[in-house]
């Protein structure tokens, strides 16, 4: 299957009306010898962004139960600016899903900004025992 083509966009279009959930620069111990960054990494950081919008809509704790989807669009350098945006899409009883998108700003030259990653998890609201709760009222 080809790869699309990088969507880029000026800083300022990105972010209108957007905050990111998450900032962070990819050091070297996150990549490869070639200076490419670990999936596994990333999918981490991917985890911590989703969990904020979820802990906020659950009022409190939160435990990741699935990571629906899941895909690399384009590489994440050493020295990129990830910018990770997350979104409450759906809430059931006890669950939340998060839609989350990670932007890379490009440390090169020229400044650009590309959607690398994009994800969908589902977290359950837990109690102190780490039992499922529901979700407070709106």
């Amino acid at each position: 299957m080809p790869s699309s083509p990088p969507v880029t966009a000026p800083l300022s279009e990105l972010a209108r009306g957007r905050e990111p959930v998450l900032r962070v620069m990819p050091m070297p111990s996150d990549a490869n010898i070639h200076g490419d960054v670990f999936g596994g990494w990333i999918m981490s950081q991917v985890d911590i962004a989703g969990a904020v919008p979820a802990a906020r809509r659950a009022a409190g704790r939160v435990a990741t139960v699935a990571v629906n989807a899941f895909q690399f669009k384009h590489p994440v350098f050493v020295g990129d600016l990830l910018s990770f945006y997350a979104e409450v899409i759906k809430t059931g009883t006890t669950s939340i899903t998060v839609f989350v998108e990670v932007y890379a700003q490009r440390q090169r030259l020229d400044a650009e900004v590309v959607k690398v990653t994009e994800a969908t998890l589902t977290y359950v609201a837990t109690d102190e025992a780490r039992q499922p709760r529901p979700l407070p009222n709106l």
